[in-house]
């Protein structure tokens, strides 16, 4: 085995361990605990680099976020609209870094086994709930089985099952021994959230939320706000710098750019791409785009309907929409015009993958009339907020130019979320997906559209299970033989589109000028822990 400190830049796999490798966390030096979490991004803002390295952390101060979707307690454990303000209230056992190399958190050293079929972690024995109660090995027992729960929704409850049995050793070490070797085993580490076992079920009513992060929870507004406090007793010395934070709910596109404008609001993440590009050259605001393609936009098709059965039909959509039209005129050219889930970085990532389904109105026509299809009329169910309205603008056009027409359905987001998980979406939808951002596994076996188990589109076949389970039942993630899967996987996709992609796209933040330190982690939890207001 070979050893290489977190952090150290050794030659550790991407995105997984080796089977033979030995990783170990180090606590050594305040500046590691402080690295930014996994932020892969380019800057947008002129000057904003320089004026970023001019201030000094400075303490006090509440920072308001802005956000277009209100908090739904249910999907506390599930990546959702709702992702943003985990990181405030927990912590996570492991975080990535921008290679993708797991960095301690509540963990601060990690041995995985030679045969990967157990990890012994070493824990923080300086950390307490906001109720004051200590941490310890059995909050994370309570962590993993809370997500084996099928009533949390989360979306790594498959890899959280593989955990078959768990052994201590004190207090703070703990053996998670698993029924499997698992590809994606830190992205569990990176997903799962340490909740308080005994107030969780106040948690997912959205009454209490008790972590060990770095802020309290102190009110929340339905439909209207959530505030957070500074937590004094947090484990990570000197942070945060900022006495507190509160997430205003502004669904409506206009007033949320109205409140950006006139600095009622902070920060956000939910200003539509078309008006982000109004605000990149004003001194005022930083705009920062995440490109670790932790977002993607697609149609999807519900097979139990009889119309896109015939995957020709589907393949007819993919070639019907103008992906580049969609990425200028909806997302302001924040995104990257796809069609595969897989964003750059991703070692399933092939360029000529990406750009296999283009604009060619004449080929979907072809296609269709092949399939038998002479009309089409279909419903198209979005979210009801503006920026997804214009997206299925766009798909409804480009649709009815081949011959199929849309009928928009609006949704409200926590509606739609249910629809997703609960496998009841119409025959075509549009939304966006996470999970292809960290290990290629986590999105055939975690993300709801794609779920070789189930999935949305109620698509099923014997080759995509089995190709999906031989590239998350093993350890190697960057072998050859591994890259081989994941490719056979992408052209199952390719071949089905029963998700059909359009674009991938990161967050883009947007931030008032004296905003410096915010983090977003893979799962797009926002890391405040360095994050003060400058002067």
């Amino acid at each position: 085995m070979t050893v290489f400190p977190a952090g150290s830049g050794g030659p550790l796999p991407l995105p997984a361990i080796s089977r033979r490798a030995l990783l170990r966390g180090s606590l050594a030096g305040a500046g590691l605990l402080a690295l930014s979490a996994c932020r892969s991004a380019a800057d947008s803002s002129p000057g904003a680099e320089a004026a970023g390295g001019a201030a000094s952390p400075r303490r006090g101060g509440v920072l308001t976020v802005g956000v277009g979707i209100d908090f739904t307690p249910a999907l506390l454990f599930a990546q959702s609209a709702n992702s943003l303000l985990q990181r405030l209230v927990f912590n996570t056992l492991t975080r990535y870094d921008d290679q993708l190399r797991p960095q301690p958190e509540l963990a601060k050293s990690w041995e995985v086994a030679a045969d990967g079929l157990s990890v012994t972690l070493k824990l923080r024995d300086d950390v307490t709930f906001h109720s004051g109660r200590k941490f310890t090995a059995d909050d994370v027992v309570f962590a993993v089985k809370n997500l084996q729960n099928p009533a949390r929704s989360a979306q790594l409850r498959s890899t959280a099952l593989t955990v078959a049995d768990f052994r201590k050793n004190g207090d703070f070490e703990l053996t998670l021994v698993l029924a499997h070797p698992v590809s994606n085993l830190f992205d569990l580490f990176e997903f799962m959230i340490i909740p308080d076992s005994q107030s969780v079920e106040d948690a997912v009513a959205g009454t209490r939320l008790i972590g060990t992060g770095p802020f309290t929870f102190t009110d929340r507004k339905p439909g209207s706000s959530l505030s957070f406090a500074r937590n004094e007793k947090y484990w990570n010395p000197g942070r945060p710098y900022l006495d507190g934070v509160e997430i205003k709910v502004i669904p409506q596109a206009e007033t949320l750019l109205s409140s950006v404008k006139t600095g009622q609001t902070h920060l956000t993440y939910a200003v539509r791409g078309k008006d982000v590009a109004t605000l990149k050259d004003d001194k005022r605001f930083r705009i920062t785009q995440y490109d670790t393609g932790a977002g993607a936009f697609y149609i999807g098709a519900n097979l139990s309907f009889p119309e896109v059965q015939d995957k020709r039909v589907r393949q007819a959509i993919a070639w019907a929409i103008d992906r580049d039209r969609l990425v200028q005129q909806a997302l302001g050219g924040y995104a990257t015009v796809s069609s595969v889930p897989w964003p750059k970085s991703s070692p399933a990532y092939r360029e000529q993958d990406a750009t296999r389904y283009h604009h060619d109105p004449e080929k979907a026509k072809a296609l269709l009339k092949e399939a038998g299809v002479t009309s089409l009329s279909l419903p198209l169910a979005h979210q009801s907020d503006a920026g997804s309205t214009a997206i299925a603008q766009i798909l409804q056009y480009d649709l009815k130019q081949v011959g199929i027409e849309v009928q928009l359905q609006p949704v409200d987001s926590p509606t739609m979320q249910k629809q997703l998980i609960s496998q009841s979406m119409p025959a075509l939808w549009t939304l966006s997906h996470g999970f292809a951002q960290a290990h290629p596994a986590t999105l055939a076996v975690s993300a709801y559209p794609f779920n070789e188990a189930k999935n949305t589109s109620k698509f099923s076949s014997p080759a995509y299970t089995e190709v999906v389970q031989k590239a998350w039942n093993r350890s190697d993630a960057d072998s050859p033989e591994a890259k081989a899967l994941y490719q056979q996987v992408t052209d199952i996709l390719l071949d089905e589109q029963f998700i059909i992609d359009l674009a991938i796209a990161g967050l883009v933040e947007v931030a008032g000028a004296q905003v410096r330190g915010a983090t977003l982690n893979k799962y797009s939890y926002l890391n405040l822990d360095d994050a003060y207001l400058a002067g």
